[in-house]
Formats: C-alpha cells, structure tokens, sequence
C-alpha cells in the first residue's frame, strides 16, 4: 500500500501498455503480483483473488488515491505467482513484502526474534536458560517474551521458587563447590549433589506446570509442604519454601491487568495518527504478562486503521507462531481470511488448530485491549516528540550492536593507575537523557592479590563488585535496580573475556558487552569493536554512532582519570607519621616542627627523637623502627 500522496501525471504509455499486456496473460486465478520499478526495486506486493481481474483495475487508469496512481505509473516490470488458494496467497504475499520491504507497501519495520525460556531435556539435571531462533535442542519452550525485562524477570522468578541450573554444561560437569547463585539462593547446586537428581526433576516439573499457566496448583502444593515442615518443627525448610510461595506470588500480582481468563493469547492495539501509526503488542500466557513491544509500520495517511492492521498481522505471523486466540482492538480487513490463514499456518500433528481473531467489548478481555491501547496511544506521542538526534544516534547504536531495542542505560568502564599504584575503575552511565552523572562510580581496587598494572585483575574485580551488588539488590527486591542494556568496556578481546566470565558466574550472561579497542597508534576513528561470537569490526568513520560510542569512552577515560588522580593526591598528601602508633596531632606537629618534615624524622635517631616534646623512649623507639623495618625484631 502507497505512502507518499503527490499528485500523479497521467499513466504513462509505457505503463499502460505493460499492464494491458500482463492482463490479457494473467490468469483468472489466486495468486500474488510484484510491481517494480525501473531501477528494479519493488515498488508493491498484492495478492488477488483473481489476479488477471486486479490487474485489469489498474489498466483502467481509474484509481481511488492518487498515490495508486502515482505507483501503477512508476511500474516498468511485473512478476505473477499463481496460488492454489486466496488463504495461500496471503501468506506468501505477507512472506514477499517482509523480505522485499516495497516503497508502496505497509511494512512492519524492526520485526526482530523474540526471546524464549527452555528448560532442556538432554541433560539428567535439565537446564533452564533463554533462547533464540529454531527449536533444534531437545527441551519444553515458552514463550513468546517481548522483551529482555519479561524474560530475565521470569527466569529470576524460576531460579528464586525452583531453584533451576543456568549454567552451561561445562560449567556444571566442572564445578567442586556451589556457585555464587547457590549462596544467593537460586540454585540448588545439583553439581555437587547437594540435592538428589530425583528430587531436582520434581523441582523441574513445577517450573513446567508454573509456565504452562498451573501457578495457583504449584502454589497450592508448596503451601502444603511449608505446612508440612512447619508441623515437623523443620522451620528453616518451611522459610525456605516461603520464600519460594513469594517468588511466585510476586510474579502473579505484577500484572496491573487481570488476565487469568486468558489461557493463550496474543493483543494488539492500533493507533494512529498524523500519517504515523503504533501497533502495541503483549503476549499472554497462562494467564500471566509475558511482556509487550510497541511497532511503528511504515504507513501512508490514506491508508485505513483495518487495512494497516490485517497487512502488519500478516507479516507479524510471518515466521512466528501463531496463538488460538489474537484479540484486537479493532478487527482488521478481510478477517475471515486472516483467521483460515493462520489456522493454516497453525496446523499440528494432532489436526488443524483454529486461530481467531476477536474485537472484546467487556470483560476482562476488553480491559487487555484497553491496556494495549493507552500504551499504544502513548508510544506513538513518545515517538512523535522524539525526533531528536539524540534517538537517532542511539538507533544506529541499537543496530550497531545487534541490540533488542534503543539502550536506556548504557555503562562504560574504564580503569586508571599509574605503574599499578593507586588502582580505580570507573563506571560512567548514559542514556536517551545524555550522561547521568548521579550514576556515575568509582571503585577503588582492593584485591591484595593482583598484580600492580594488571588491568585483567582489576577489570574482573570492578565488574564482580557491580554485578554482585545489582544481584544482591534484585534479591531484595529493591526498587531502583536497573540492568544495563549495553555494557562498553575500555580493552579488547583479553578485557572483554574476563567481562563475559563475571557476568556468565553471576548469571548476567545476557547483558550485551562490548570491548572498545583503540585504533593503531591510537588514533580515534580506527577503533575496533569485540562481541562474542562475532569476529572484531569497524564503524563508519563518519558514523554518528561512531563518534557518540568516542564520546562515551572518553567521559569514562576522564572519570577513571578524575578518580585516580584524586586518590593519588590523598595518598601524597598523607604523612607517614600518620601510621605510627601513639603519634598524635600534637606530636606530630612537634616532630615536624623539631626536623622539619617527615623525611627528617626519618632521618633522626633515637637519641634526637626523644628530646622532642611528648615523644617517650619507647615512642621513639617505635618511630625509629617503623622507618627501617630492616631493624624490627
């Protein structure tokens, strides 16, 4: 469908003889026709029930808007494709126009994958973890979740109420002791056999039966067996199966929405306005929120609420699943045909799933609706305001990175010190607002242990130190915890790996890290970029991505030199006489009145230091000392 309105020229002879020739071939039955261009790039797709009739209708030169006729005017090439059915050619003109993208089309714009969580079942203590893409490793998986937060909060609720590995399995075949999540209480360390495989596989059902919507069941037997232990007087089990009922009804009750009469859904809700238009999406599961993602397709003024629904449905269920139950806020154009064509493209093994799409006017069905549609509404003011360059920027950075949706908090890291003396880490952090310098934090290294100038060591020691703290705080439930959605880090590949390890230990593995190396000799612009999996890269030179990624490392490069610096001078400013045991503010005052500075204490012996005023034998027996440690017993 057209998005631009000009006024069109008369068809031209080119055109008219084109589509009067492709008429009289065409045949009169279902199928999908593409429109091209001159230089060959798709103008449109349409389906037809009848192609050699829809066609004739443009050869006519009699069109409803001017933007069909400015389309059918600018058409140089067509190509047909016959279908067995007007439900098949549906489904392949939606499967044409998200790979084609056609200037005159509707287009559903940043369709990416959406997260899954699967609990494997090639393993004798099954894993639980997140997932993308084909369904090639043996396992249960749920899903759809719209979002990172949706399936990160979910899986923090399995590993709190189930207590469900995350790790890899080379981690768990290699562990002597429990982890980190073990101590936190999110993990029951099957590794080292702290609990019976049989017993873990119970465990692993009840996470089956809470994700497939059987919460009040799963609830209902954990209240059984806190009352169990607490008759048995096992109080510590009874608080520790408390904790879990908790986990579960935290989940339960976030939902602002009631959704239990929902077993299986998916809602949408359309608003438009001003030419543009959002498309609010949440998925339902079970009766509980699995999260919600706002589009914004490529649209035209004239096209209609209906039309832009059914063709974003179309492409939306392109290479996704398709649920029983789709409820809208409206019903799109050519419902019925949607409805056979995901029942379709539904088809089980055990028969035909019927898909249908509903427009609720009561209910609790209808509150779903109207959620989605506030959330929609304001969207698209977000979106309409926006313009800045700011969202630009952080757009190219989004797609740079491979990043499920524009950053809000961005953390860059960086460390300082100078031949290994007086080590700091800084975090800086960013976001759509610019630099939150309340944010901003300076870690003074501690560990005795690493090496001076091991900038791997204080890397590791920085990211522990943040990381754990944010677990700590999300296991406590407390209301400013914030994950980054884009972790920088000042150092290649070397400083990337002990990122990773961290964060795959703590299991954070999902937070997207990136290593920012400079260029040769330095130099800005050269800089190379390190992810996992992926082999290092450039930016553009003169990509505003680019420049706004040099602009992060440096404010880091300036706070983790703003914080050394700073320590480095506290540390020149102490006195050594500071250290010594019974030396005072007087008697420090008088030593450096009698020698001048502390050097010169240094220098004096024990005879000189004792005709200073307060200073005993044994004072200045110990101030002696404590500058040649070569003479202590």
């Amino acid at each position: 469908m057209p998005t631009e309105s000009p006024t069109p020229e008369p068809l031209p002879l080119v055109a008219a003889d084109l589509i009067r020739d492709e008429a009289r071939r065409a045949p009169d039955k279902p199928g999908v026709y593409r429109m091209y261009g001159e230089d060959g790039t798709c103008l449109y797709v349409g389906k037809a029930r009848s192609i050699k009739k829809r066609i004739l209708q443009y050869a006519q030169g009699r069109f409803h808007t001017q933007r069909i006729g400015l389309m059918v005017s600018l058409t140089r090439s067509m190509e047909l494709v016959v279908t067995a059915s007007e439900t098949e050619a549906l489904l392949l003109e939606s499967n044409f126009i998200k790979k084609l993208k056609p200037r005159f089309n509707v287009v559903l714009r940043d369709d990416k994958s959406f997260a899954e969580l699967m609990i494997r079942k090639d393993h004798r203590a099954p894993q639980v973890r997140k997932h993308r893409g084909a369904h090639t490793t043996p396992g249960d998986y749920f899903g759809p979740f719209a979002s990172t937060w949706a399936v990160n909060r979910t899986l923090t609720t399995l590993q709190k109420a189930f207590l469900l590995r995350s790790c890899s399995d080379s981690v768990y075949e290699t562990r002597t002791r429990p982890c980190m999540l073990h101590q936190i209480k999110r993990c029951s360390a099957p590794c080292t056999g702290l609990i019976s495989l049989e017993d873990y596989g119970a465990l692993v059902g009840e996470a089956s039966d809470f994700l497939k919507g059987k919460s009040r069941a799963v609830i209902a037997r954990l209240s059984e067996e806190m009352s169990a232990a607490a008759e048995a007087m096992d109080f510590e089990q009874a608080a520790r199966v408390r904790d879990r009922i908790r986990a579960l009804s935290a989940i339960s009750m976030e939902n602002s929405v009631s959704a239990e009469g929902v077993a299986e859904a998916d809602v949408f809700a359309l608003f438009s306005e001003g030419g543009q238009a959002c498309v609010q999406v949440f998925f339902y599961r079970g009766g509980q929120n699995w999260g919600g993602r706002a589009y914004f397709p490529r649209v035209d003024k004239s096209d209609t609420d209906p039309e832009i629904l059914a063709a974003f449905l179309g492409q939306f269920y392109e290479d996704k699943p398709v649920p029983r139950l789709i409820l809208s806020n409206l019903l799109p154009f050519e419902k019925e045909l949607l409805e056979e064509a995901f029942s379709m493209k539904a088809k089980t093994a055990d028969g035909r799933r019927v898909v249908s799409i509903e427009q609720p006017r009561r209910g609790d069905k209808a509150a779903l609706i109207d959620h989605a549609l506030t959330n929609a509404r304001e969207a698209l003011g977000r979106k309409m305001a926006e313009g800045s360059a700011q969202g630009k920027i952080l757009d190219e950075v989004c797609e740079a990175f491979g990043l499920d949706a524009r950053p809000e908090r961005i953390e860059v890291y960086d460390n300082a010190h100078i031949s290994g003396s007086n080590p700091v880490g800084g975090m800086i952090v960013a976001g759509p607002e610019g630099f939150q310098k309340s944010q901003y934090r300076k870690f003074n290294i501690r560990d005795q242990d690493i090496t001076p100038g091991d900038d791997y060591g204080m890397m590791r020691e920085v990211m522990r130190r943040r990381f754990a703290r944010l677990v700590k705080d999300e296991e406590e439930g407390a209301e400013d915890v914030v994950r980054p959605d884009l972790l920088l880090v000042d150092g290649g590949a070397g400083q990337l790996a002990e990122v990773l390890a961290v964060l795959a230990d703590l299991g954070l593995d999902d937070i997207t890290a990136v290593g920012v190396a400079k260029g040769p000799d330095r130099d800005a612009g050269k800089e190379h970029f390190f992810m996992p999996g992926k082999p290092p890269f450039m930016m553009p030179l003169k990509s505003p991505a680019l420049y706004y990624v040099q602009r992060l490392r440096d404010e880091a490069h300036r706070f983790a030199n703003g914080a050394h610096a700073k320590r480095r001078s506290m540390d020149i400013k102490r006195n050594p006489l500071d250290e010594i045991e019974g030396v005072g503010p007087g008697r420090k005052k008088a030593l450096l009145h009698a020698f001048g500075s502390a050097k010169g204490v240094g220098r004096a012996s024990v005879v000189d230091l004792v005709k200073v005023d307060g200073v005993s034998q044994p004072l200045a027996e110990r101030i002696y000392g404590f500058f040649r440690p070569e003479t202590r017993g």
